[in-house]
């Protein structure tokens, strides 16, 4: 072979070999199988061997040093790696978009939202495509040299992918472990009688800054880009654009990010993204929101220590080891077939837990979930305990691997999965569990509000047939309900005296109480501000019910199959037979709304109204209840032995109302505070 059939051939190779590392580690898609690779890898190092003249620092074949360093070097950063500000309430974030706004004035913001990955961060450069520096945050100032382990990431690119490369490009993000890699590492550091590493965080800190790359190379390490420091010649106006360009180059960025336009887009993502927390392979301790546009960054400028034009979102994490007793399966309202954990009790956040969602099948496969296992367990902000990973180096003996069913455990029907998604569901819409779940939630506060209508008798009406379909609630009597184990007349009548009462509830409540799939009470609330009527909604196209705002082409074409099958026909007819209103009430519907915009605190015992009620009232009336004081709260409702709430609200000079006062502007009788 010819030298320039030699240099040719390299350059093929390392191409080649380029592309398939992109396509295994970044986007988990390989076209190839190992061996093939291999073969590919092998005679790119014989021909190395052979032409050691040829060989390139960004060849696949050096990515691993042969020698340890004696010490890590320091490095100045050409520009500062600030910290971020935190905030940890929608009200102190909220107060970060006022401020920014108000800074920029008229301006429309774009606002990007990224994952919070809980690694550590680090700056890299690259030369003429070429990697050429990796330095840790350190004090934001200067930073440890960690090239020599960055380089044994395989997931980043050692040569930049696509031509018109800028002569300097320095992007920066956070190096990470996935929490599977930490459970092969202790697997395997048990084994050997080594201490273990308790999470991906310590694990990734001390192995970014180890002498010896060899070392590093074996534990799997990652990284993604979240943003830059000093590029020449770069040409990208926001920080979309920016992501988008260094995905093409090969580097692995932030995934799930969003851009939204308004404050309410952004919580709403957020919380989606927090429920969302078990999906993820990997740590995350936070969510971050920054403005897109580079222009804008310039003019918000920087404090001394953070930019002003960046927030971090976060969220109390709590962690602990137990014990999975049995998994146990739950039939949903709308059939889902949801597995939990049953735990061996542990204390976390201040509360015992001896339940974990396992959410869906997939995530017990992924995570390798099997009964008997010692697991972490992890409480995120507000949403349910969920199990981080399992901890394998504990098993004890080979457990089994969990059978999911292929029944309902309810009904005994076969289970079909969702097209294109991971649940699993019964399809028989008769199934007695999904009806207990159907009732259950139909009685509730958030839906029709029935009093009396509780776990307990609705399983024995459920039993004793007086109930198979929703409809028939309204066709109970006294004394059938009076002649139930542990029912007097007295009972009876309170109940169906609340049942007559839910009768005027109104269009959103009848449509949340529906259980219509991806439908809850703020997106029934939306339609039935639209539509005002039933009939006009059933009218409706998919086409024109995805055009209200907030609801989208799923949501209506969920709402409209609903409608418009046999079963939904069923119930509509039922409610219409009984004279159940299915109009949106006038107090709702009316055109200004009392506290349009207003957010509002409630604390203390109150007397007028339960929690639920006067958070009801506040969003029919256009406000938003919240659950902490700041600056930006329109007016506090105290009621009795109201606490730090209320004296926050002395503090920061909130207006305070009792319970009575906020009574009277509802009702009109009293101004509303402006």
């Amino acid at each position: 072979m010819s030298p320039i059939d030699v240099t040719a051939r390299l350059e093929q190779l390392r191409s080649e070999i380029r592309q398939h590392d992109h396509r295994y580690y970044v986007l988990a898609n390989p076209i190839i199988s190992d061996l093939e690779y291999d073969k590919l890898l092998n005679e790119l190092k014989e021909l190395e061997h052979q032409h050691p003249e040829l060989v390139t620092a960004d060849s696949p074949t050096q990515r691993i040093g042969d020698q340890p360093l004696s010490e890590l070097t320091q490095v100045r950063h050409r520009m500062p790696m600030l910290s971020i500000d935190n905030t940890y309430t929608p009200e102190e974030l909220k107060a970060f978009f006022d401020r920014t706004q108000k800074l920029l004035g008229t301006e429309t913001i774009e606002w990007v939202i990224e994952l919070k990955v809980d690694g550590v961060a680090a700056s890299i450069v690259y030369e003429n495509g070429v990697l050429t520096q990796a330095v840790t945050r350190g004090d934001g100032e200067t930073g440890d040299d960690i090239t020599h382990n960055v380089r044994t990431i395989r997931s980043l690119p050692l040569k930049l992918d696509g031509d018109n490369v800028p002569p300097r490009v320095e992007v920066r993000g956070e190096v990470y472990m996935l929490n599977s890699d930490l459970v092969k590492l202790n697997e395997q550091r048990a084994q050997e009688g080594l201490e273990l590493f308790k999470n991906t965080r310590n694990v990734t800190a001390g192995t970014i800054r180890l002498l010896d790359p060899q070392i590093c190379a074996t534990r799997n390490l990652n990284f993604f880009c979240h943003g830059m420091g000093v590029c020449e010649g770069a040409t990208w106006k926001t920080h979309v654009e920016f992501l988008e360009q260094v995905a093409r180059w090969g580097i692995p960025t932030t995934p799930n990010y969003a851009s939204k336009k308004d404050f309410n887009e952004v919580i709403e993502h957020c919380d989606a993204v927090i429920e969302r927390l078990h999906e993820f392979d990997f740590e995350v301790d936070g969510i971050v929101i920054k403005v897109a546009n580079f222009l804008q960054r310039e003019k918000l400028g920087t404090t001394a220590k953070s930019p002003r034009w960046i927030i971090a979102y976060k969220f109390e994490k709590y962690e602990a080891s137990t014990k999975l007793l049995k998994i146990n399966v739950q039939v949903g309202k709308t059939g889902t077939i949801t597995p939990v954990a049953e735990l061996q009790p542990v204390e976390l956040a201040g509360t015992t837990v001896s339940r974990a969602s396992l959410h869906n099948s997939e995530e017990i496969t992924r995570k390798d979930i099997r009964e008997g296992d010692w697991v972490v367990v992890e409480k995120a902000g507000k949403i349910i305990p969920h199990i981080v990973r399992v901890e394998k180096h504990l098993r004890e003996s080979e457990l089994p691997e969990y059978p999911f069913p292929v029944e309902c455990p309810s009904c005994t029907t076969k289970l079909i999965k969702d097209e294109g998604g991971v649940y699993i569901r019964c399809p028989n819409e008769n199934c007695p569990e999904q009806l207990r779940q159907r009732l259950r939630f139909f009685a509730s506060r958030e839906a029709m509000d029935i009093e009396g209508l509780g776990e307990k008798l609705v399983e024995q009406l459920v039993q004793q047939g007086l109930i198979r379909s929703l409809g028939d609630v309204y066709r109970l009597t006294e004394e059938q309900v009076a002649a139930l184990p542990r029912m007097g007349s007295k009972s009876a009548k309170n109940l169906i005296d609340g049942i007559q009462a839910s009768k005027s509830r109104g269009l959103s409540a009848v449509l949340n109480a529906m259980s219509i799939r991806h439908v809850g009470q703020r997106v029934a609330q939306i339609i039935a501000r639209k539509y005002l009527s039933l009939d006009k909604l059933c009218e409706a196209s998919v086409e024109e019910i995805s055009r209200v705002p907030e609801v989208g082409q799923v949501i209506a074409a969920s709402v409209y199959k609903y409608l418009h099958s046999d079963s939904g026909q069923q119930l509509i007819a039922d409610m219409k037979s009984v004279g159940v209103v299915l109009e949106q009430t006038e107090e709702v519907s009316s055109g200004q709304r009392r506290f349009e915009g207003m957010t509002i605190v409630v604390t203390g015992k109150l007397q007028r109204y339960s929690r639920d009620e006067i958070e009801k009232l506040i969003d029919r009336e256009g406000g938003k209840p919240a659950g902490s004081v700041s600056k930006k709260t329109s007016f506090v409702v105290a009621g009795e032995d109201a606490g730090s709430k209320l004296e926050k609200a002395q503090q920061l000079g909130v207006k305070v109302i009792t319970e009575d006062e906020f009574a009277a502007m509802v009702e009109g009788s009293g101004s509303v505070i402006q």
